[in-house]
């Protein structure tokens, strides 16, 4: 596929890091009005960056002692021996049948120490040990997010609402867009185990039906095993299928982004706006090709641009809460929402794709009552084989999670009082703070699910005044006809 696009290679993460703010900030900053809500909006999406190169370069650092290479490095002895090396320095030591190239101190032992030796460490740069520096940066990314729930928190409070377009026109907008979109997709084409596995690293048990999905070989473990022999290979169309999804899901949030902005907002530059800000944030460039983020978030900004349908909202946010079981403290927000109209039909909906999602895992074969449980989470909270902030050997105690979930909860069952008028704004914005507080307890890499939270975050930013949008005035039921008498 590289030569197909002209040997392709993307950017390192650090570069698009400083390209993409530029991008951002010369778009949607406000130069007219310095000190206002959006350039404030701007900074806590750029904080939440740092912490997301932290992130991958603790994972780089760890994987960087087993390079990945295409072809084995292999030097004859003579290239040694002609080969003159001043004092102190390393030299490539010559490896046979596909071991894989390291370095070696020419005072060091003759023999190179492999990855599984017990005199192997991972590699440290600048002082910063690769675990150390990961787990910083999920602190850097949870103290973003805290900023972020805050933001959410008070957006009902906020009355006046300027229309601030895009520093762009509209035929720029799509031109930028369009362009984004290939580029990142471009990424998931020609995306390698290795890349993903840096990028997305593994990320804790859980999403049983999501992970019935096929998926990429992202364990560099399992990759190895194959390479050796020790495994049978994935079918050849396996990588294909799941870069399909990855597609269409990225495509779905786009495209959802963008018609909220032209139907619920009358204003589609405002939506397009919206859609090319998720494209450019250095998120989307590293975990576009996984689906544990893409697809949720897929199904949850569909949800919200057919709200006026809560049949069909209702199926979106149950297929959504079936697969990664996290959207259902969106329930009580979504159902105080439908109260007084369009009830019955969301939890209709809601029920019915749980049902679909409960069959697939009869007909999977093996103990129902099981895999019922991990796709509920119906266990107590674990304390074990965690990451992120609650990383055993540098995080906080495993402990906290208990509080930080009772948090969460209580959280999410206030959005059936407040704000009192439930309407489009307090939907959206709503949504984004749930999601984030999901964050923060979150046992397996909680902080870079940001595609769960992100489109509502700047949808949130971006929308108009949306006092008159609620159920009573815009929720379409399907009404039976009544029959004429002849």
């Amino acid at each position: 596929m590289s030569d197909l696009l002209l040997y392709y290679q993307r950017p390192e993460p650090a570069t698009w890091v400083f390209l993409s703010s530029f991008l951002l900030l010369t778009m949607y900053f406000v130069f007219h009005r310095f000190f206002s809500v959006r350039n404030l909006d701007l900074l806590l999406l750029l904080l939440l960056a740092p912490g997301l190169m932290m992130v991958y370069e603790g994972r780089r650092l760890q994987m960087s002692p087993i390079p990945e290479i295409t072809q084995p490095l292999v030097l004859k002895q003579t290239d040694l021996g002609s080969y003159r090396q001043p004092a102190k320095r390393t030299i490539p030591v010559a490896l046979v049948q596909g071991n894989v190239p390291t370095l070696q101190e020419e005072s060091g032992s003759a023999e190179a120490e492999s990855p599984g030796s017990p005199e192997y460490q991972p590699q440290v740069s600048n002082g910063w040990e690769p675990g150390y520096l990961e787990f910083l940066g999920f602190v850097f990314l949870l103290l973003a997010c805290a900023f972020l729930l805050i933001r959410m928190l008070i957006d009902p409070a906020l009355v006046r609402r300027p229309l601030l377009v895009p520093n762009l026109s509209m035929g720029g907008l799509n031109f930028i867009g369009i362009s984004l979109f290939l580029f990142l997709m471009a990424n998931v084409v020609t995306s390698t185990p290795r890349e993903q596995e840096a990028r997305s690293p593994s990320l804790g048990p859980g999403y049983l039906l999501l992970n019935m999905l096929p998926a990429l070989p992202t364990s560099l473990s399992e990759t190895l095993k194959e390479s050796a022999g020790d495994g049978e290979p994935p079918p050849a169309w396996l990588p294909n299928l799941v870069r399909v999804f990855a597609i269409l899901s990225n495509l779905a949030i786009v495209l959802g982004i963008v018609g909220v902005g032209y139907w619920h907002f009358d204003n589609v530059k405002t939506g397009v706006g919206c859609a090319v800000m998720y494209l450019i944030l250095p998120y989307t460039a590293q975990m576009t090709g996984n689906l544990q983020h893409t697809v949720p978030a897929a199904f949850l900004v569909l949800a919200l641009l057919t709200y006026r349908q809560p049949l069909v909202a209702g199926v979106l946010l149950g297929m959504a809460s079936g697969l990664v079981y996290y959207p259902l403290f969106l329930l009580p927000l979504w159902i105080s929402f439908y109260w007084y109209r369009g009830l019955w039909p969301f939890i209709s909906g809601v029920l019915s794709s749980l049902a679909v999602l409960m069959l697939l895992l009869a007909f999977q074969g093996s103990d129902f009552g099981e895999n019922l449980t991990q796709m509920w989470g119906l266990w107590l909270p674990r304390m074990e084989n965690l990451s992120g902030i609650w990383d055993s050997e540098y995080g906080f105690p495993a402990e906290f999670r208990v509080p930080t979930l009772v948090a969460c909860i209580l959280l999410s069952a206030s959005f059936v009082f407040w704000p009192t008028r439930k309407t489009l704004g307090s939907l959206m914005c709503g949504t984004a703070a749930i999601m984030l507080a999901i964050q923060f307890w979150h046992g397996f890499g909680g902080g870079l699910f940001m595609a769960w939270f992100l489109p509502f975050i700047l949808l949130t930013i971006f929308r108009p005044n949306l006092d008159d949008r609620i159920a009573t005035n815009v929720v379409r039921l399907q009404r039976v006809p009544e029959r004429v008498p002849v």
